[in-house]
């Protein structure tokens, strides 16, 4: 067998030829004002990259050589929940992902008949109680690495405008429960700045400057080994979601060091609602495809995906099935899970991931030097900032400049949905007393869908 590379036969071309060729077929045009277009983030992407101007960015380490499939589980009801769950299993989840409203749900019936020593757990509670969390950690024993308590009153005040119970009983719960050997309790919910319109560098500024108001608490009093949860949703700008995942890693690496602390980090993902619609909802399988893609691509330790009809249809066997169905054929059919860090050495997402990074890190130090992330929020500022975001995002979404197939461009008009919605699909409203203004979450065809609903 020849030994002589393909390649041999061509000659390498340089950035310099390749601009000049460019140059040459746009006749005269402007390089830039014809090929490169700026994100939302000011990052300036140019109609190709080469290695004679590649950037160095740092290796991304990560714990887990693969990445898992997840599903979430809403566990009102123990048996139920269960019995769910053992389907799932058998069906290829890898990790479940436990939304708990009640400490009248006991863990024992939630997760009978699981192996909690091969089966990952995340549990995201609507309280916090510590004779709970106690009865989870005496029940798990030597499993108990494998469950991830994700305790985020920071996040219940971002989303809700309220603690749990105020500042000080909150934190103390979570004091308590990280001094148990092996926990993983510490979680920082950055799904809610993408689902209410942030740009990328905001999500990672404010993800990072959440996360250290729990370094400043816990780290400095001496607990130098315990893991993060970061929980990311991923949005429709495929290469841009891949590289906001890769610059997390690399963000708190970075502040983790600062510290002098030995902290992991672990990413949940799960694909965006912001971008999905009500109408023409099959077309949220192909969004939701490619997020989990990026998901994975990024580093995601764990991917769990959404159903097509979430936003408007109840739980249902079939929606979840599909949604499942997508992961494991990026799994096991499409071999998304055979390389590690697949995007090293491509030379625009590596642009990208520096160029995010050094952003959110100069936001991220903005917010530091204004007080920190919870000053912030109490004066509004992050909320400010996100609404300024959501603003023009949406005002693009409504000129068509964001294209949503089936919503704001080629729309079927036979297309009726007011007899199939099953729960309430828009911004829900309530007044009610808050301690602050609360990040709201809002799809960008929300107006467009009111609208075609009251036309029907």
């Amino acid at each position: 067998m020849s030994k002589i590379s393909l390649f041999d036969e061509f000659s390498p071309v340089s950035e310099k030829e390749w601009k000049m060729r460019i140059q040459y077929d746009l006749k005269g045009a402007d390089y830039n004002e014809s090929l490169v277009w700026e994100s939302p983030e000011g990052i300036k992407v140019k109609p190709f990259y080469h290695k004679d101007s590649a950037v160095d960015t740092p290796k991304i380490v990560r714990k887990q050589a693969t990445w898992a499939v997840g599903q979430q589980i809403y566990a009102g009801q123990a048996e139920l929940a269960n019995t769910k769950v053992l389907g799932a299993l058998q069906r290829g989840v890898e990790s479940l992902y436990f939304k708990i409203p009640s400490t009248e749900i006991v863990f024992a019936d939630l997760v009978k008949n699981i192996d909690l020593k091969t089966t990952r757990i995340y549990l995201e509670c609507t309280f916090l109680s510590k004779k709970y969390f106690q009865s989870i950690i005496d029940f798990a024993e030597d499993s108990i690495a494998n469950i991830h308590f994700n305790l985020d009153p920071i996040g219940r005040l971002a989303r809700t405008g309220n603690w749990f119970e105020n500042w000080e009983a909150d934190f103390e719960v979570q004091q308590a429960v990280l001094k148990q050997q092996n926990t993983h309790v510490l979680s920082v919910d950055a799904s809610l700045y993408q689902n209410a319109g942030a740009d990328m560098v905001q999500q990672l500024a404010y993800a990072l400057a959440h996360a250290n108001e729990y370094l400043n608490t816990f780290a400095k009093s001496g607990n130098d080994q315990f893991t993060i949860d970061f929980k990311v949703a991923v949005g429709p700008n495929y290469f841009f979601e891949i590289a906001k995942i890769r610059a997390l890693r690399l963000l708190w690496e970075a502040l983790a060091k600062e510290y002098g602390v030995a902290i992991n980090c672990h990413i949940s993902a799960i694909p965006s609602k912001r971008n999905k619609t009500l109408y023409d909802y099959n077309t949220n399988m192909l969004r939701t495809t490619t997020e989990c893609m990026a998901a994975v691509l990024g580093g995601a330790d764990m991917v769990a995906n959404l159903p097509y009809d979430v936003i408007y249809h109840k739980d249902n066997e079939f929606g979840e099935r599909i949604a499942l169905n997508q992961l494991l054929l990026l799994k096991n059919e499409s071999y998304f899970d055979t390389v590690t860090n697949a995007p090293d050495g491509a030379y625009y997402i590596e642009s990208i991931t520096k160029q995010l990074a050094e952003k959110a890190l100069q936001l991220f130090k903005s917010v530091e030097s204004g007080g920190g992330f919870l000053s912030q929020l109490k004066n509004h500022t992050i909320q400010k900032k996100i609404q300024e975001s959501a603003k023009k995002e949406q005002e693009k979404f409504n000129d068509g400049t964001i294209v949503s197939v089936g919503t704001n461009k080629y729309q079927n008009g036979t297309d009726k949905m007011k007899d199939s919605i099953e729960i309430y699909p828009f911004l829900k409203t309530k007044a009610r007393k808050t301690l602050i203004q609360p990040i709201l979450e809002k799809r960008l065809a929300e107006a467009i869908e009111q609208n075609r609903l009251n036309d029907e």
